[in-house]
């Protein structure tokens, strides 16, 4: 009988370590084998909403919230390492944490490069009229992901989070 891979930890880019996680006490949020390969998962913890993505490479943690309009991206898609966003189109690249493709509302990449609006084939060409609407689009920046260091101990996904004392489940 052959025995089922355990999954790891997937070597996140360390510099995109969320901000207050580093010696932030682990608690546990999901058994792992409710985390199969290639699904994601929602999991909540008091008002923080995190993305479990079990990748051909291990499990990363983020904020269940798309870099550019904060959209879950626990109902969108997932493809190897690439999650697309079910509201505007873009989709990410959680191996690295960078934008694979910008939105279709345009707008800043990670680095503040511009991109315009586009339209999906197929699709009537998409008409960026001007005003404050537009000129949010064009200002809104597309974030890099930001990862929870995580740890699979005893079956059980656990994550390190932010503003959590000691007595939060650890």
């Amino acid at each position: 009988m052959d025995a089922v891979p355990q999954p790891v930890p997937f070597p996140y880019p360390a510099p995109l370590t969320a901000p207050g996680t580093a010696g932030a006490p682990f608690q546990a949020v999901l058994d792992a084998a409710d985390l199969e390969p290639a699904t994601m998962r929602r999991v909540s913890v008091g008002d923080l909403d995190i993305l479990l993505a079990h990748l051909p490479d291990g499990i990363v943690a983020v904020d269940d919230r798309c870099p550019h309009m904060a959209a879950p991206l626990s109902i969108g898609v997932l493809e190897g390492c690439v999650v697309a966003c079910p509201l505007h189109e873009g989709r990410f690249d959680l191996c690295s944490g960078d934008p694979d493709r910008m939105p279709t509302t345009g707008g800043l990449d990670p680095d503040g490069v511009y991109h315009p609006t586009w339209s999906p084939a197929g699709r009537e060409p998409k008409v960026d009229p001007p005003g404050l609407k537009a000129q949010a689009r064009r200002l809104t920046r597309v974030r890099r992901f930001r990862y929870y260091p995580l740890r699979i101990v005893d079956g059980r996904v656990e994550v390190a989070l932010p503003g959590r004392g000691s007595d939060a489940g650890e």
